[in-house]
């Protein structure tokens, strides 16, 4: 049996009138379990239309009710945790700790957001000019759409909606059509926690939903992540329909592990940030660049860990890692392997072969050695659980190594000496660094976001710089009658 899973459109479920439908899989098993609804452009439509309503009315809520219903969105999301992550390992296959974990780092955006009174603050000088005040502030764009990947299928929607909510705005998220259902808790959630109908839709779809939010007048910005070639092509259509658009692309996260490290650290580091959720996160490392004499004990001991790691389904609390999304994607990511052996890297541990789940989306993890950069292991975004080490000579080896990469999402390097590692933190030209982090997303209060290829638009996701996206600035310069010095003046107007 399968579900049908539907819209979610003026706060109730909205079956889908276009006809067409998708399959939701079990990665686990390979089964289907749900069809999810493919909206049309008309049903797009109706979702703004009803958005557009909420908007006008939830703007004007005060910020303490604002505040109000996120503090209970975030107690309702914290207690029913171990619901939306088994919802998220059914859908997605990553373990239920990870889809947990995905939960705590989305709920720290939802707490950012409670302090809205705090963040909406402007400034205000009096006497600006002689009987004039000027004070600044900040109001919401109305009806904003969030397009949102399968990897983090709670997370992410939590980085764009929860400022863009607090911010007076309407929410339109059109989650990925292969995990769709953790988008259609939150909308639950959102309504027991007092959000008033239409200021929080779900509307399920392909290209042609895409498109139309990227089309559709009454959106006035979209949030996107996922690969590069779609966020380039996000940006430029909706830049040119004259919307706002943060599009964050694809990765090729560097790990730099320089002779002095601590060998055993820089390995589970590696391993964990490689392999979790079978490498399908923008912030995985999918590189971890050796310099001199580090590379083979480096290589010994990411190779004595990977026999320790668990290949199985994500409700058993005994798995480490969890199947693939697709079987095509597993397919893909397998040929890569193949790919980088028949180009010369040395293939230290065979993710392909092994004591895998007969049924699902499974590849184990795989380690290449002795990879160079024209290898297509090298340049592609896997997207799954492969690693890959070059071996260079030198510290500005490596630096240059990964500044001249397309990708500039994050990178981490790993070493004891603090003047290295400053020194890294100022030259390498990558949005996010870590200094024996192998993940460095940050905490909420700052804002997440890379440089080049994996980021189009000028402002980052969620903390302060996603206040700043969800909202425009209004200057106000007032003064107030005083009949005893009124006159006409048609001069410029002076501040002195």
């Amino acid at each position: 049996m399968t579900t049908r899973i539907s819209h979610w459109i003026d706060g109730k479920a909205a079956p889908g009138t276009s006809g067409r439908t998708a399959p939701v899989f079990n990665p686990a098993t390979g089964a289907v379990s749900g069809e999810v609804d493919l909206a049309s452009v008309e049903e797009l439509g109706a979702a703004v239309a009803s958005a557009t309503v909420a908007a006008r009315e939830w703007r004007r809520a005060s910020l303490s009710r604002r505040s109000a219903v996120l503090f209970a969105f975030r107690e309702l999301l914290h207690q029913r945790t171990p619901e939306l992550a088994e919802i998220i390992t059914a859908e997605h296959g990553k373990v239920l700790s990870d889809a947990a974990g995905e939960i705590a780092r989305g709920l720290e955006n939802v707490e950012f957001a409670t302090g809205v009174p705090n963040l909406l603050k402007g400034g205000f000088s009096e006497q600006a000019a002689t009987g004039v005040d000027v004070y600044n502030i900040r109001q919401p764009l109305g009806v904003v759409a969030g397009v949102t990947p399968f990897n983090f299928p709670a997370m992410v929607p939590l980085w764009m909606c929860a400022n863009a909510i607090a911010c007076g705005n309407a929410f339109i998220l059109k989650p990925s059509e292969k995990d769709p259902s953790a988008a259609l808790f939150l909308a639950q959630l959102w309504k027991e926690a007092g959000l008033p109908d239409g200021v929080f839709t779900v509307v399920h779809g392909d290209k042609v939903a895409v498109d139309a939010i990227l089309d559709h007048p009454g959106i006035a910005a979209v949030s996107f992540v996922g690969s590069t070639p779609i966020a380039r092509y996000i940006y430029e259509r909706g830049t040119a329909n004259g919307k706002r658009v943060q599009a964050l692309g694809g990765a090729k996260n560097h790990a730099l592990v320089l002779p002095d490290a601590d060998i055993d650290m820089a390995a589970d580091a590696v391993v964990s940030a490689a392999y979790g959720s079978a490498g399908e996160r923008c912030m995985a490392l999918s590189v971890a660049v050796a310099v001199g004499d580090v590379a083979q004990p480096l290589v010994d001991a990411i190779a004595a860990r990977l026999p320790k790691l668990t290949v199985g389904p994500g409700t058993d609390p005994d798995t480490d890692m969890g199947p693939l999304i697709t079987a095509e994607h597993r397919d893909k990511v397998a040929s890569y392997i193949g790919a980088g052996q028949e180009a010369g890297a040395s293939v230290v541990v065979d993710g392909r072969e092994g004591d895998l789940p007969p049924d699902g989306f499974f590849l184990g993890t795989t380690l290449l050695d002795h990879v160079t950069p024209e290898m297509t292991v090298y340049t592609d975004e896997i997207f799954g659980p492969v690693l890959s080490v070059v071996r260079v000579d030198t510290y500005d080896e490596g630096l240059e190594l990964i500044n001249s990469n397309p990708y500039a999402n994050g990178t981490a390097i790993f070493t004891r000496d603090g003047g290295a590692a400053r020194e890294f933190q100022f030259d390498v030209e990558v949005g996010m660094v870590g200094i024996n982090v192998p993940i460095p997303v940050p905490v909420a209060y700052y804002s997440f976001g890379g440089w080049k290829d994996s980021l189009f638009g000028d402002t980052h996701m969620y903390g302060p710089e996603g206040v700043s996206f969800y909202t425009r600035g209004k200057v106000v310069t007032q003064r107030w009658p005083d009949p005893a010095t009124s006159s006409v003046d048609l001069g410029f107007p002076q501040t002195r």
